[in-house]
């Protein structure tokens, strides 16, 4: 199919340029949508429409729908596309635009490609993208270039890694943000210079612990090499026996056992310090 969307690329009777990978990408994240019929493809970035003309040709029954700040741009109207004229780093442009256009399937951001413009097109976009569909974001190198104003802390790309965290919260009592989409996200697909948002609420529920409630031997855990020391003083049964009348004994001992836990993964953790250089 790779080779289908670049012979599309290569045929559009516009312009139209692309990262040579991108295709193989294309490949992976849109080829379960080319026999859908009801598809919604939205393209922030018309510019000279050749790329409005590969996703024609590769969704022939799908609504394509072109976003621009160039009012020029509505020329391709006449060729089937829906164009719409706006900002995209301006949320209440994006909250017309969906108010306007709602079953949304797919977004492929290739608009101006600043921190700002990839940011907000994507808190705005994904709250109202369909579940098992995607946001596409091209260009994320952006985020490297020292004319976007990176690197920064508030890049498109840190963006994404926050992200990481936030969808690893659904397991109950990690944390949380303030700001989160992790009722909508349901995993992240990273290669190189594009990030793709896989949209499913039904995915996006707090993760439980479930068992097959089958034969169980109760084997100790030795993954940090614990063992339970006998105190064989009497005083110090006689301490523990008081603490175990008053329920205190479990919690000091889980207290300094999650001590001890925590001093040693911190060992090991700054063993792998040398792959995050």
């Amino acid at each position: 199919m790779s080779d289908i969307i670049k012979k599309y690329f290569e045929e559009s009777k516009y312009f139209s340029m692309k990262l040579e990978k991108y295709f193989h990408v294309y490949e992976l994240v849109l080829s379960k949508y080319k026999s859908r019929k009801d598809l919604t493809v939205v393209e922030i970035g018309v510019k000279d429409g050749g790329s409005l003309f590969i996703w024609q040709k590769l969704f022939p029954h799908a609504k394509i729908i072109g976003i621009d700040l160039n009012v020029e741009c509505k020329k391709f109207e006449k060729d089937g596309f829906i164009i719409e004229i706006g900002d995209q780093s301006s949320q209440e442009f994006w909250k017309n635009f969906f108010y306007k256009h709602q079953n949304v399937d797919i977004i492929i951001d290739d608009g101006g490609h600043t921190n700002t413009q990839q940011i907000s097109t994507a808190i705005s976009c994904i709250p109202f993208i369909k579940d098992g569909g995607i946001l596409v974001t091209e260009d994320v190198m952006c985020s490297y270039f020292f004319n976007f104003g990176n690197p920064s802390k508030y890049s498109f790309i840190n963006f994404c890694k926050k992200i990481i965290d936030d969808i690893n919260f659904k397991f109950p009592g990690i944390g949380n943000f303030e700001f989160s989409l992790n009722n909508y996200v349901h995993s992240i697909e990273f290669f190189e210079s594009i990030v793709v948002f896989k949209i499913n609420r039904k995915q996006c529920a707090f993760n439980k612990i479930i068992t097959n409630n089958k034969k169980n031997y109760n084997h100790e855990d030795l993954r940090y090499g614990y063992k339970k020391k006998m105190f064989k003083s009497p005083k110090i049964e006689s301490i523990k026996n008081f603490l175990k009348k008053f329920k205190i004994l479990n919690k000091i001992n889980h207290f300094f056992f999650i001590t001890k836990i925590r001093r040693l993964n911190i060992a090991n953790s700054s063993k792998m310090k040398k792959y995050f250089k």
